[in-house]
């Protein structure tokens, strides 16, 4: 009898370990039990669909055409407080799309980030971009902007990284540095980013389990923001966003979960052994870091700029992680990137 009950026991424990860690199946956009589409969308050459938004003067008038690839938990909606006027004076297109499971887009579960790069490409090509376009990461999703200057390096006209978030696998950084920075992280961050990297398929249970904190971003804890940070956020919320419920509404793990999986697992190829993609000094590259950014540590980002001497470094002395939301940092960036302007903040 007792044998019988140990082995009904053991059998629902499995059956409940495997729902745990197994993430649901998406909601996919369009599909009968999925959300509507009310945006408009791209058919990719796989089938997918990528949702887009465009922003400032038309593609016919503007002297200059940028791709603005959005963090983690955004969507193409991303608050940019550039005014109309701003951008009618640089002559601006900006085209912002809702990455692979995020808001109205397809999820990929073959997405990697390499195919990052050629959903960028693409969608450039079908919106007929021209042969050169300006590029924008920011936080996570510079991860698609490293894919591009890999991947694609004569489809760019110029490109900024804004506080991108750093892989500490990246096999060129010292190990005694990453181990020395990578310490300093919540412990919650430190076992999520150890099991996106070394064991993905438990990321899932990691993130919706009720027993231990599981991540500083989505749990909103208070260490993530600086002092200039906050009064960001107390700004942000005087421009309502209607469609923010859309980012996560085909299912948390297509979107950020995978998110995580791909930018934190053994890339195909090694940042900071990119050559530079303008060598006769056609166009630039830009990166920049807030000093005292909560998420993306500034000793990893030097590092970085040290090995790519090519990258022009701007550090922002008393700076967060939200630059890309701030006003005068915004504007500065775009004009940095287009007009080669020296920031003054």
């Amino acid at each position: 009898m007792f044998g019988v009950a140990a082995v009904v026991l053991v059998a629902g424990l499995l059956v409940y370990a495997f729902k745990s860690i197994k993430p649901p199946p998406p909601k996919i956009c369009g599909s009968p039990n999925g959300p509507p589409v009310e945006s408009p969308r791209i058919k990719l050459t796989d089938g997918r669909h990528l949702s887009y938004r465009e922003r400032g003067v038309s593609k016919e008038k503007s002297n200059y055409k940028i791709i603005l690839v959005h963090g983690f938990d955004s969507s193409k909606d991303i608050y940019l407080p550039l005014t109309q006027e701003v951008m009618e004076e640089l002559g601006v297109y900006i085209l912002t799309f809702d990455r692979a499971g995020y808001g109205e887009s397809d999820p990929n579960p073959k997405r990697t980030v390499k195919s990052e790069a050629f959903d960028i490409q693409e969608l450039a090509d079908q919106l007929n971009l021209g042969p050169k376009f300006y590029v924008i990461g920011v936080s996570i999703g510079t991860y698609s902007i490293w894919a591009c200057l890999k991947y694609i390096p004569h489809r760019l006209a110029g490109v900024t990284l804004v506080v991108p978030v750093i892989n500490f696998w990246w096999p060129s950084f010292p190990r005694k540095l990453s181990e020395e920075v990578f310490r300093k992280q919540l412990k919650r961050d430190k076992v999520k980013l150890t099991i996106a990297h070394h064991f993905p398929a438990l990321l899932y249970w990691w993130m919706t389990q009720k027993w231990f904190p599981y991540s500083s971003i989505m749990q909103r804890h208070p260490i993530l923001f600086n002092k200039r940070d906050l009064e960001t956020i107390q700004q942000m919320p005087q421009v309502p966003n209607p469609d923010e419920h859309k980012v996560r509404q085909q299912g948390v793990y297509e979107s950020l979960h995978r998110d995580m999986i791909v930018h934190f697992c053994k890339w195909e190829f090694d940042p900071m052994e990119l050559k530079n993609p303008f060598p006769n000094n056609e166009a630039s590259v830009f990166l920049w870091e807030g000093h005292n950014d909560k998420l993306v540590p500034f000793e990893l980002q030097r590092y970085v700029a040290k090995k790519l001497p090519w990258i022009h470094y701007h550090e922002v002395a008393d700076g967060g992680h939200l630059l890309i939301h701030e006003r005068a940092a915004c504007e500065a960036i775009f004009r940095q990137l287009l007009l080669g302007e020296e920031p003054c903040i």
